[in-house]
């Protein structure tokens, strides 16, 4: 049972030239060139596979500032802002609802972590109300029980995963740019020590500037050219259930289980840090930076297969311009579920909301979460490389952040003011290996 996409046409040829490409045809990426293209920038993207085939059509679709890192916090405000306009730009509907988010607990611990959070929140404008026992009761009588607290954030939402990016891609084709779909960018060719090209298994395009939103490939890209970007991928399982007739939360967070309401009026169900390890070589090789992180995490995380080892999505080899690569072999990511997780999410969200016990499993899926040491992505030019534009790494947030990060990349790429402070994202920060706080995600 698949995920459902939106599928999109491909453009019918592949330019010979360009002002910028972007690599990588998920949220970031895609959100990069609409906006280039909408700035008049000749544009092109290139994807191994499908638009948001991977982790941008697999995720919650939550749009968020609740708990947010700091570093991460303007860019969320901004990306809200973004995702609202975009209907009207697009003249399409990407189910970009400011329903508000719930979160309830009985754990104290963690209540008070969301009013210490909040008290930040606040401190920049940011509007996050407290629920007492009753308050949170009351928000959460769907579940049928009484909670300690909560918290409730109304000016954050939800879009649709499905829908979302690919709307945002016709976007890309309705302001001039070009989306060139089933075909990976092998590499890049350089000239005076900076990028002059981009070679594609079906040509090359000539071009001074290309931005790299590979998601979970794009640590293995980097490495064709002695670019050190730290980068580990779990594997999430999450399904979906019908609609029904029952009034229930458009979005619900607690420590067992997550739901998110679909425009459709069907139910994704998720547990938060449920997820699977699966080793991979170049796990092996950044296992320093990423212990502290695993370390802190490891209750949430099961060890897994040998699947990510064989997707080649996280390999050390090198491969040839002009001979097939690890992404054409693998076009899409798409890992198996892990049938015991999902049996655990199922029935967990039938515990926390009974209402669901009657609908049907829709679809189930799983996909690869790419993290960075520090939980933050980089989002930036790479110093050693002039031209190449790395935007990677998003850690699980990519979705919500994809239209701030997008416009974000435009700005730098056009030398326009940039629409936040991009110095907490850049990528010198790992080659120096200042590692920062670990981030909640």
């Amino acid at each position: 049972m698949p995920i459902q996409l939106l599928s999109i046409e491909t453009s019918p040829e592949l330019p010979t030239e360009a002002d910028v490409v972007v690599i990588g045809g998920g949220v970031v990426g895609v959100f990069s060139a609409y906006y280039l293209a909408r700035r008049g920038v000749k544009v092109a993207l290139v994807e191994k596979g499908r638009i948001a085939a991977e982790q941008s059509s697999r995720n919650w679709g939550w749009c968020r500032q609740q708990n947010r890192d700091a570093r991460e916090l303007p860019l969320a405000t901004k990306s809200l802002d973004l995702w609202e306009r975009l209907a009207a730009e697009t003249g399409e509907d990407a189910g970009f609802r400011r329903c508000g988010l719930l979160y309830l607990s009985d754990d104290e611990a963690e209540i008070a972590g969301w009013a210490k959070w909040g008290e930040f929140a606040r401190s920049v404008g940011v509007t996050t109300h407290m629920l007492d026992a009753r308050e949170a009761t009351a928000r959460g009588a769907a579940s049928g029980r009484s909670w300690k607290g909560g918290v409730f954030s109304p000016t954050d939402g939800t879009a649709d995963p499905g829908r979302a990016v690919p709307i945002a891609a016709r976007g890309i084709l309705a302001a001039g740019g070009s989306v060139h779909q089933m075909c990976a960018a092998r590499g890049l060719e350089t000239q005076g020590g900076r990028v002059s090209a981009v070679v594609t298994e079906k040509g090359t395009i000539r071009t001074r500037t290309v931005v790299l939103a590979g998601g979970a490939w794009a640590s293995s890209f980097c490495r064709q050219y002695g670019i050190r970007f730290p980068q580990a991928s779990i594997r999430a399982s999450i399904l979906s259930v019908g609609p029904g007739p029952e009034e229930l939360p458009a979005a619900l967070h607690t420590k067992a289980v997550s739901v998110t309401r679909r425009s459709d009026g069907r139910y994704t169900l998720a547990i938060s840090g449920g997820a699977r390890l699966d080793p991979t070589p170049q796990q092996f090789r950044y296992w320093r930076e990423f212990l502290p992180m695993f370390a802190k995490r490891w209750r949430s995380l099961a060890p897994g297969g040998l699947e990510g080892w064989r997707s080649g999505h996280e390999t050390l080899a090198r491969w040839r311009l002009d001979a097939p690569t690890p992404m054409e072999a693998c076009r899409i990511l798409d890992p198996v579920p892990n049938a015991r997780q999902l049996s655990e999410t199922h029935a967990r969200a039938v515990h926390l909301l009974p209402a669901l016990r009657n609908r049907p499993v829709t679809a189930q899926w799983a996909s690869y979460i790419d993290s960075t040491p520090d939980g933050v992505p980089a989002i930036g030019e790479v110093d050693s490389l002039p031209g190449f534009i790395l935007a990677a790494g998003f850690s699980g947030h990519g979705f919500g952040i994809g239209t701030g990060a997008g416009h974000l990349i435009a700005d730098l790429v056009t030398g326009t003011a940039p629409i936040v402070d991009p110095r907490p994202y850049s990528p010198a920060r790992f080659s120096k290996g200042a590692w920062g706080k670990v981030a909640e995600f």
